[in-house]
């Protein structure tokens, strides 16, 4: 797949912050494509490359992660959402997909901007409805990584260890993940890891503003029986906030649903973005 790269300029103090995209495809609907925290362009790159033969794919470095830019700043859920809409150049519609985290900042986008979205794919959406709720799930068991997830302070510390100490010995620490993944998991800084987990996943009301986008705005959530990070639970409270949305679950799956099994949700995302096609065909 041939990716045409638009590359964020370095910050200056009068200049507001655009994204580090990656272009593919020629022809067909727009997807535009929102990783987790700590993903970047690269986790969707290869696996995506089916879907560019009939539509035109936009993958985005969220602010603060990847190669797009990083202000000392507090990384709430506007703060997000403007980035990404200064970066969407046009008024084009598109299908909004998001994984984990990127799922929580489509649905905002959406909320805000709804006449820009055709419609919602919400991959391992991590929907808690609180933080004390976010708490109570990772840290029962009384398992360490779950206090670290959940402390800001230790997370932050965490972070900064990681990635000034551990950058080099990830790839044969997480030897079930692809090294372009492993490696671009470190490109960000603790400020804008922690925030954005704090801000966009643990206090954000997600279900709040999937009520606020419209009615008519189609919604498919692919979520994984098996996912630890963001509970199914989660998903399937949703469907009751959100009644005409379609959840589909893939037996086994955990959080990282296209690395384990990318034909199943490329299959899902062809078979939305038909129905789009066919429903935007009706409406006009």
């Amino acid at each position: 797949m041939r990716l045409s790269r638009v590359c964020a300029p370095k910050m200056i103090a009068s200049a507001e912050p655009r994204l580090h995209t990656a272009l593919s495809g020629t022809a067909g609907p727009r997807v535009v494509i929102l990783p987790g925290v700590g993903a970047t362009t690269r986790y969707w790159e290869s696996r995506i490359e089916p879907l560019a033969t009939s539509a035109r794919i936009t993958l985005v470095d969220p602010l603060g992660f990847g190669q797009s830019p990083k202000p000392w700043t507090r990384y709430s859920v506007d703060r997000h959402v403007a980035a990404l809409h200064r970066s969407l150049d046009g008024d084009e519609r598109f299908t909004l997909v998001g994984h984990s985290f990127g799922a929580n900042l489509a649905v905002a986008y959406a909320a805000r901007h709804a006449e820009r979205v055709n419609g919602l794919i919400l991959i391992s959406l991590p929907f808690f409805g609180s933080v004390a709720r976010a708490r109570q799930y990772f840290r029962r068991g009384g398992s360490p990584i779950g206090w670290v997830m959940t402390n800001l302070l230790i997370a932050s510390i965490a972070c900064v260890v990681t990635r000034r100490l551990m950058r080099r010995a990830l790839p044969r620490l997480l030897p079930d993940m692809p090294r372009e993944v492993v490696e671009d998991s470190v490109q960000h800084t603790w400020r804008s890891s922690t925030s954005t987990i704090w801000e966009v996943v643990y206090r954000y009301d997600v279900g709040a503003d999937l009520q606020r986008a419209p009615a008519g705005m189609p919604v498919l959530l692919l979520h994984g029986d098996q996912d630890a990070t963001a509970p199914i639970e989660g998903a399937r409270r949703l469907l009751l906030i959100r009644p005409g949305a379609t959840l589909e679950v893939l037996p086994g799956g955990d959080h990282h649903l296209l690395l384990r099994d990318p034909a199943w949700v490329l299959s899902a995302l062809r078979t939305f973005l038909a129905n789009s096609t066919i429903r935007l065909g009706a409406r006009g």
